[in-house]
């Protein structure tokens, strides 16, 4: 099971991947993406996977959707702190360096000493509901998909099948709603 821990501190905002982040996350992580989009004070973020074990493609998307919103919004590229060689590995397939700046070892700005494991606050979570969740699964993927096209080639049957579903669940709810 994994976890989220997040921190703000002089418009550097941090999140610390713990344990193995999955699908289950990643209302957790939208969340923060809502939070970044309303942040006023902004100088970074900083993603630490230091202690990720895994990290599934619904996560990816999630956090190229983060790097994607820093760069609109604000100008900037978050750094994503990727020490473990598998991790790495895996954010290189899914085309992340084209979004963010992938580093092995810890670079705050500024001399930035990152807030301690005891000062991060698990990121809040909220509960979706199966139709809300197949939704942010489907968001996630296309954000990918339209990071390269071997992403494009990789997800387009995962992407079209997920479409379907939600069709055939929308056309469901009309028919008994």
């Amino acid at each position: 099971m994994g976890k989220i821990l997040y921190a703000e501190d002089k418009g550097i905002h941090v999140l610390k991947f713990i344990g193995e982040v999955r699908l289950t996350l990643g209302p957790a992580i939208a969340s923060f993406l809502s939070h970044l989009r309303a942040a006023k004070n902004f100088k970074s973020v900083v993603i630490d996977l230091s202690e990720t074990q895994c990290i599934d493609s619904t996560a990816l998307g999630l956090l190229a959707r983060i790097a994607i919103c820093t760069r609109d919004s604000f100008g900037a590229i978050p750094s994503i702190i990727s020490p473990r060689e598998d991790i790495t590995r895996t954010l290189k397939s899914m085309a992340m360096e084209e979004v963010c700046l992938i580093l092995k070892e810890s670079a705050y700005p500024d001399n930035y000493m990152p807030p301690q494991i005891t000062e991060l606050s698990p990121a809040p979570r909220e509960m979706l509901s199966e139709d809300a969740l197949r939704e942010q699964v489907l968001e996630a993927h296309k954000t990918l998909m339209n990071l390269n096209q071997k992403n494009r080639d990789k997800f387009k049957d995962l992407v079209s099948a997920l479409e379907q579903e939600k069709d055939a669940a929308s056309d469901a709810y009309a028919r008994t709603g």
